[in-house]
C-alpha cells in the first residue's frame, strides 16, 4: 500500500465520520465547554421592570430642569423592595442600583448631583437629561427571544445568559466517547518496577490528555498482552461501552508481534487506510467497525503523541461539533534545515518570540521519535513538507503551535 499525504489521510478521515446527534440534559455547572444541541428561547423578559442603573433618587424629568430646585424625598426602593407608592410634582424617591423606578418617575438624579437637605428634602446640583440611568424593561432580551442557537460553545458569558432566561439546565450534544487500548507484552503500568524486557506505558496518558482537551469522555482499556484473543476481547469491550472512536497505541504495524490489525480486521473492521508519508508516525492506521471509528497509533511515544495531534484532535473536534482549534503559525528558523525526502516531516523545536512579534523556532538536535523529554520541552513542530529543499537560518517556516512561548 502506497504512503498517503498527510493532508488526503485527513481529508479521509473527516470525510467518513459524522458528527454525533445524541443529546443529553445537564445542569448548568456542568455545561461549561459543552455543544448546545437547540436553540434557546427566552423563558422571561430581562429586565423584568425598568430599573435603576445607579444610586440617586428617581423623579420626573421636569422637576429636574432647573439646577437648584427643591425636592421632597418621600420613600425608598431597593432591589427586591420597591416603592409602591407614586412620585408626583417636586417628590423624588431614594434609589439604588437595580431597584425597581417607581410609577411617575421617568428619571434618576445620582447620589453626587443631589445636595442633602433638612427635613428629607434635597436640591439638585445638576440637570439630568430624560431617561437618564434608567434600564428599561426588555432591554437585554424579552420572553420567547431566540438568544442562544444550536451549536453555540457554552462558554461563562453563555452559561450566565442562560441562567438568566431562567434555565436551570440545558440540551447539549453528547460528548465522544474515546475507548484507549495499548497493547504490548513489554508494557507495564507507571509505578511498576519493570525486569530486563519490559518498559512503562506512557503513550496512553498523553493520548487520552489530548482526547480530553478536545471534549471526550475517554474509556481506558488498560494495556493487553500480543494476544489475539485478549486484543479481540478488549475491542469488544469498547464496542459494549459505546465507543464512538477505538485509539489503538501499538502493534498496528504487520510484523509478527504486531497483531492489532489483523484482529481488527478479523473482528470486522474495514480497513480504510494505512501508512502515512510522515516522520514521526507513519504506521498510522484508520478503519471502521460496526460504525466505530478506529484509530491505530504508533506505539513510539512522540509519534503517537503527533499522530494524536493530527488526527485524533480534528476527529473529535469534528464529530463533537467543536469548532476547530488552529495550531498553525509562522515563524523563523534559528538553525539550517536540511533538504527533506518523500514524508512530511515534524520537527520538534522550541519557540522565542522577538520584540517585533516575529516567532523563532530552534530545533533540538535529536529527533528520535522515543524521546519523550524532548516532546515535553518542545513549544511547536517545524513541518517540513516532502522534498523541502534545505532552508538557511533565518527562513521562514510553517510551524504547529503546540504551546505559546513565555512573553
Amino acid at each position: 500500500m502506497a504512503l498517503l499525504p498527510v493532508s488526503d489521510a485527513l481529508g479521509r478521515l473527516l470525510g467518513g465520520a459524522a458528527p454525533i446527534t445524541r443529546i443529553e440534559t445537564i445542569g448548568l455547572h456542568e455545561a461549561m465547554g459543552r455543544i448546545l444541541a437547540e436553540d434557546i428561547k427566552a423563558k422571561l423578559t430581562h429586565p423584568a421592570f425598568d430599573n435603576s442603573a445607579m444610586d440617586g433618587y428617581a423623579g420626573r424629568h421636569q422637576d429636574f430642569e432647573t439646577i437648584g430646585t427643591e425636592l421632597a424625598v418621600i420613600g425608598e426602593s431597593a432591589a427586591g423592595r420597591g416603592f409602591p407608592g407614586h412620585v408626583g410634582a417636586g417628590q423624588v424617591v431614594r434609589i439604588f442600583t437595580g431597584a425597581p423606578v417607581p410609577s411617575g418617575a421617568d428619571t434618576v438624579l445620582i447620589q453626587e448631583d443631589a445636595e442633602t437637605l433638612a427635613d428629607s428634602r434635597i436640591r439638585t446640583t445638576f440637570a439630568p437629561g430624560k431617561g437618564r440611568h434608567i434600564r428599561p424593561k426588555g432591554q437585554d432580551f424579552t420572553f420567547g427571544d431566540v438568544v442562544l442557537r444550536a451549536g453555540d460553545l457554552l462558554d461563562a458569558g453563555r452559561l450566565t445568559v442562560a441562567a438568566g432566561m431562567n434555565y436551570p439546565e440545558l440540551p447539549v450534544f453528547i460528548r465522544p466517547k474515546v475507548a484507549i487500548l495499548a497493547t504490548g507484552d513489554e508494557l507495564l503500568p507507571p509505578g511498576s518496577v519493570p525486569g530486563p524486557d519490559q518498559i512503562i506505558a506512557s503513550n496512553t496518558y498523553g493520548v487520552a490528555a489530548i482526547a480530553r482537551d478536545n471534549g471526550a469522555e475517554v474509556i481506558d482499556l488498560g494495556i493487553v498482552r500480543d494476544d489475539k484473543a485478549a486484543i479481540a476481547a478488549a475491542v469488544a469491550q469498547a464496542q459494549a461501552a459505546g465507543a464512538d472512536v477505538l485509539v489503538t497505541l501499538g502493534g498496528a504495524s504487520v510484523g509478527d508481534h504486531d497483531l492489532v490489525q489483523s484482529t481488527l480486521v478479523e473482528s470486522g473492521m474495514k480497513l480504510d487506510f494505512w501508512q502515512i508519508a510522515m516522520r514521526p508516525g507513519k504506521p498510522l492506521m484508520v478503519g471502521t467497525l460496526d460504525g466505530m471509528i478506529v484509530l491505530g497509533l504508533p506505539g513510539n511515544p512522540v509519534s503517537s503523541l503527533v499522530c494524536a495531534l493530527l488526527f485524533l484532535e480534528p476527529l473529535l473536534r469534528h464529530i463533537g461539533s467543536l469548532p476547530a482549534r488552529d495550531r498553525n503559525a509562522k515563524a523563523k528558523t534559528t538553525t539550517a534545515l536540511p533538504a527533506n525526502d518523500k514524508r512530511q516531516d515534524y520537527v520538534r523545536a522550541r519557540l522565542t518570540r522577538d520584540s517585533d512579534g516575529m516567532l523563532r523556532a530552534e530545533t533540538f538536535l535529536r529527533q528520535d521519535s522515543s524521546m519523550m523529554q524532548v516532546f515535553a520541552q518542545s513549544d511547536c513542530l517545524i513541518i517540513r513538507p516532502p522534498h523541502a529543499p534545505a532552508a538557511d537560518v533565518g527562513a521562514t517556516c510553517d510551524v504547529m503551535i503546540l504551546r505559546q512561548p513565555a512573553a
